[in-house]
C-alpha cells in the first residue's frame, strides 16, 4: 500500500510540472483548486436527501454512466446526485450537465483526501463506471459500509487483477457490492478470484445510443452542407486518420466529407488545415461566413458527433491508426455501414460487427478508397450492412433496466 501511495504522490508532482506546458494537465491542476471547499458548498444543499454519487474516468464513461442517472433521476426524484470525473476532457465538457446536482473532479486518491471526500459527500449509494479502482477511495466507502456497485465491467487476462503483483487490487474487489458486467469471459474471470456477486446485463452504452436517435435533433447548417450526392462522417480522428482521409478526398469530389477530431488543440486543427487546405470550418458555418463551394467540413466544437453520424452515407470511426478506436456504436445506431483502422481488437462491438458484416478495416489510403468505392457504388450493398449495424444495437439493449430492477429490489435508495 506504501508503493501506492507514493505513486499517487508522484502523480500529483508529475501533474503539476507537466502543467507548466501541456494544457490538459494544467486544466486538471487548476481544476482541483479549492475542491474541497466547492464541495462542501454544493453538498450542503443536499440535506437530508439520498445522496447518489457516481464516478467517470472521461466523457465515454459518462456516456455509458448517463442512462443510468437519468432512470434513477427517473425514479428517485428527491435523491441528491454528485457526479465526478478523473479526466478534464470528462469534466470540462459535462461540467455544467443538467442531470446531476454537481459536477466535480475527483481529488488525487491519497488517505486524507479520500476521508475528505468521504466526510463531505457522505453518499448511500456509489456507482463506479467500467473501470477506475481508487484504491484510498474504495476503502473509505468499505469501512463506512457504502454499498457501491460497478457497472459496463469488464475484465481481461491482461489486467492487473491477473498479474503476480496485482494483489493489492484483488482485495479491493470485495468492496463492490454488484459487477453488472459486459460479458461472460468478465464473470467467469471475477469468479476466478472468488468474486461471486456479479451478472452480465452487457454494456448501457447501447441504451444511451438508441436514445439518442429515439430524441434525435436535427442540425441545419449540417443539412445545409451535407449537398453532394454522398457523405462521409469521420469521427473522433487523429492525425493518422486523416492522413488517409485526405488522399481519399482528393479522389471523391462527389462526396461531402465532415470531419470531426478528437482533439481541436491549435496544432491538431492546423495540421487538418495542411492535409484539406480547402476545409471549411463550423464556426464559419454559425457566424454567417459560409462558402458551400467546400466539399470539406471540419467541426471544430465538441458534442455533435453523435448527431452527425446520422447524415453519413458511410461512417469512419477515428482511432484506429493510433490507439484504438472510438465509439463504434454512436454510428452503428443509424443503421450505418462502418470503416475504421486496424487498431479494433480491443473493442468487442467491432469484432462482432466485422464478423457479422456491418463493418470492415482498413489498413491504408488504398484500402480506403478502394472499400468507399465500392460501397457507394452499390447502394443495395451499403443499405444491408447498415441494418446490420442497427439490428446488432437494438439486441444488445437493456442493461440500464437490469441494473435499475437490482437497486429497487435491494432497497439501497430507500429507507
Amino acid at each position: 500500500m506504501l508503493l501506492y501511495h507514493f505513486s499517487i504522490l508522484l502523480l500529483s508532482f508529475a501533474m503539476r510540472i507537466a502543467a507548466l506546458w501541456n494544457p490538459k494537465a494544467n486544466t486538471a491542476v487548476k481544476g482541483r483548486r479549492n475542491l474541497f471547499e466547492k464541495l462542501t458548498a454544493a453538498l450542503t444543499k443536499a440535506g437530508n436527501k439520498k445522496r447518489i454519487w457516481m464516478h467517470c474516468a472521461s466523457l465515454g464513461e459518462f456516456e455509458q454512466g448517463r442512462p443510468v442517472l437519468e432512470s434513477l433521476r427517473n425514479k428517485y426524484p428527491d435523491c441528491y446526485i454528485l457526479l465526478t470525473f478523473y479526466s478534464p476532457s470528462g469534466y470540462e465538457i459535462r461540467k455544467n450537465w443538467p442531470g446531476a446536482d454537481y459536477v466535480s473532479y475527483l481529488p488525487l486518491d491519497t488517505p486524507l483526501n479520500a476521508k475528505k471526500f468521504y466526510q463531505i459527500v457522505k453518499p448511500d449509494l456509489a456507482i463506479f463506471v467500467k473501470y477506475e479502482y481508487w484504491l484510498n477511495l474504495l476503502r473509505v466507502m468499505q469501512e463506512n459500509k457504502v454499498p457501491i456497485l460497478m457497472i459496463s465491467a469488464i475484465f481481461k487476462t491482461e489486467y492487473v487483477f491477473f498479474q503476480w503483483y496485482g494483489w493489492i487490487w484483488r482485495k479491493i474487489l470485495p468492496a463492490f457490492l454488484h459487477f453488472f458486467v459486459q460479458n461472460e469471459e468478465s464473470s467467469a474471470l471475477l469468479k476466478r478470484l472468488g468474486i461471486q456477486q456479479s451478472s452480465i446485463t452487457g454494456d448501457t452504452r447501447f441504451d444511451r445510443v438508441i436514445n439518442i436517435t429515439q430524441n434525435f435533433e436535427a442540425i441545419p447548417l449540417v443539412e445545409q452542407f451535407c449537398k453532394r450526392e454522398f457523405v462521409i462522417v469521420a469521427g473522433s480522428t487523429w492525425p493518422e486518420d486523416e492522413e488517409v482521409l485526405a488522399h481519399l478526398a482528393k479522389t471523391r469530389q462527389d462526396t461531402c466529407f465532415i470531419i470531426v477530431p478528437h482533439e481541436l488543440y491549435e496544432e491538431h486543427l492546423n495540421g487538418i488545415e495542411k492535409l484539406f487546405p480547402d476545409r471549411m470550418l463550423y464556426s464559419q458555418l454559425t457566424n454567417g461566413l459560409e462558402d458551400l463551394s467546400s466539399n470539406i467540413l471540419v467541426m471544430d466544437n465538441i458534442g455533435m458527433l453523435s448527431r452527425l453520424y446520422h447524415y453519413g452515407t458511410i461512417c469512419y470511426i477515428g482511432g484506429g491508426f493510433s490507439n484504438g478506436i472510438h465509439n463504434i456504436l454512436e454510428a452503428a445506431v443509424h443503421g450505418k455501414p462502418l470503416l475504421f483502422g486496424p487498431a479494433f481488437y480491443k473493442f468487442q462491438e467491432a469484432v462482432d460487427l466485422l464478423e457479422l458484416g456491418g463493418a470492415e478495416t482498413v489498413e491504408s489510403a488504398i484500402e480506403l478508397e478502394k472499400m468507399v468505392s465500392q460501397w457507394l457504388k452499390n447502394p443495395i450493398e451499403r443499405h444491408e450492412r447498415g441494418q446490420v449495424s442497427e439490428e446488432y444495437v437494438f439486441e444488445k439493449a437493456g442493461a440500464t433496466a437490469k441494473i435499475l430492477t437490482y437497486i429497487q429490489e435491494n432497497r439501497l435508495l430507500t429507507n
